[in-house]
């Protein structure tokens, strides 16, 4: 990846000329889908922040606000981790994403105190975590390949709670 002149990372593989098709807004399983294909080719990066400074790793996280933003990297998730946190957690499409792949992980959600007595569920803490450490009964981090299969099977579930069912004439009556 390179670095364009505002700061921002260009990927080359993901900001290909976009069709007709390309440029309307991607579903969360097409999001999810992708990102699969982002982690085999860029790696999977499980340091701090959220995209690695010496390779094109890239956090799961990140790696779903790339596709879902069009392939544009901001600098800071290679150095700010507050930063790169606000950015994902205000792309409406990233956190569609991040939403349902927690939602299909095995373990719940953690809760951050936003203001005393409320608490709102940390999607981002939750993915990011659950794709770097180790977990109770594992004796080892997810597999590269174990977080891509979790991201097909979260896209799948995706597919399946957005799909409308076949009408038939019969049926249409």
């Amino acid at each position: 990846m390179r670095s364009s002149s505002r700061g921002r990372v260009h990927s080359p593989s993901l900001t290909t000329t976009p069709t007709t098709r390309e440029t309307a807004m991607l579903s969360t399983a097409e999001i999810l889908r992708r990102t699969a294909g982002a982690i085999s080719f860029f790696g999977l990066h499980t340091g701090e922040q959220f995209a690695a400074s010496d390779s094109d790793a890239l956090d799961v996280c990140a790696a779903i606000y790339l596709v879902a933003e069009s392939g544009m990297l901001p600098a800071e998730f290679k150095t700010d981790e507050n930063v790169s946190l606000a950015i994902i957690g205000a792309s409406a499409p990233a956190m569609a994403a991040i939403r349902t792949l927690s939602g299909s992980l095995i373990t719940p959600a953690p809760y951050t105190e936003i203001a005393p007595g409320l608490e709102i569920p940390d999607y981002i803490e939750h993915v990011s975590s659950w794709a770097t450490t180790k977990h109770m009964f594992a004796d080892r981090p997810p597999t590269v390949s174990e977080v891509i299969g979790a991201l097909h099977r979260a896209a799948q579930a995706a597919d399946a709670l957005t799909a409308l069912p076949r009408q038939t004439e019969r049926s249409a009556a």
